[in-house]
């Protein structure tokens, strides 16, 4: 089969255009007409650096694909609008196995309204996924960026953290004993869109998603609004089953927490009277919301992030740094 017989049966398994695209998947560019203001972010998955096909099915890898590049969109508060992905593909890949990477694509486009409208298909020495996503506002100010947070305000956490890392754990080492929920956390994880924009609405004052690690996506939000962050150790809300695991791995649970990443919860500032509220619009979604430190002002000091234990001391930890990679996420 040549390449424009596998862009056809590609665009097939793609869900229907949205309202703001006028002209999608199959010419040389597509073309949308949004209303108000617009939020665009690029992600990439690269094997052997985000996944192993060894641990991870094509649909899987699809599914992650376009789940983490929405997270960004989440992280803004922004709806979803449009995706562009750009798949790069080894030799080896067959029709029916690139098919399988479109499914898990198009299944995450249409459980969260998000209109596939381009991209590009390549050989490539390793399987490849570059997405980019557009996201859409009524205001530019309606978008929540990571510089505002203010002295005295509450840092929030959704969800639980911890489960993706000791999923990684589990999917490197079979020895560890684990439940199979922690490895789909990391396999397959969901961007919280819905959550986003209700703590956009809420007034939240800045926002990141949980990628790298807590301990570092705080650091750019202390580094951002120019404030000092310190996050109670013994309030993260740290996923069930993720200290068994950290113990069988010689691990320490809440630095594994902190620092693991990609649990794809955001992170955000509230001003004080706006969380309890917050709290119960996202239990309505099925997000629980925890409220885990306080925005400091820098007095005579840098910008920065702690995450303190209360009987003293700082949890060790960093995010992760693409140009000190620790293996495979």
């Amino acid at each position: 089969m040549g390449e424009f017989e596998l862009l056809a049966l590609l665009r097939e398994r793609l869900p229907a255009a949205g309202g703001q695209v006028r002209v999608g998947s199959g010419d040389d560019a597509a073309i949308s007409v949004p209303a108000g203001a617009t939020a665009t972010s690029v992600d990439a998955l690269v094997e052997g650096v985000h996944f192993r096909r060894e641990t991870a099915s094509l649909r899987q890898i699809g599914r992650k694909a376009i789940s983490t590049a929405l997270s960004d969109l989440a992280a803004m508060g922004a709806a979803p609008g449009e995706a562009y992905v750009a798949l790069g593909a080894p030799g080896e890949l067959g029709e029916a196995e690139l098919l399988e990477v479109a499914e898990g694509l198009a299944a995450v486009a249409r459980e969260t309204g998000t209109t596939i409208a381009g991209g590009d298909l390549t050989a490539a020495p390793a399987l490849t996924l570059a997405v980019t996503v557009v996201g859409h506002a009524p205001r530019p100010e309606d978008f929540v960026t990571r510089a505002g947070a203010r002295p005295g305000d509450i840092l929030v956490v959704t969800g639980e953290l911890g489960a993706a890392a000791a999923g990684l754990l589990l999917l490197e080492d079979r020895e560890v004993p684990g439940d199979d929920a922690l490895r789909a956390r990391q396999l397959d994880p969901t961007p919280r869109l819905a959550a986003g924009q209700a703590l956009a609405a809420a007034g939240a004052t800045a926002m990141i998603d949980v990628s790298d690690g807590l301990a570092g996506d705080a650091d750019h939000i202390a580094t951002a609004s120019r404030a000092l962050l310190l996050i109670d150790a013994e309030a993260l809300p740290i996923a069930p089953g993720v200290a068994a695991v950290a113990t069988a791995a010689g691990r320490d649970p809440l630095e594994l927490a902190a620092s693991g990443g990609e649990d794809y919860e955001l992170f955000a500032a509230l001003p004080p009277d706006a969380v309890d509220a917050a709290r119960q619009t996202l239990a309505q979604l099925g997000t629980p919301l925890t409220a885990i430190g306080k925005v400091e002002a820098v007095e005579g000091a840098r910008p920065g992030a702690e995450i303190r234990r209360r009987g003293g001391g700082a949890v060790r930890s960093r995010g992760f740094d693409h140009r000190r990679p620790r293996g495979p996420r």
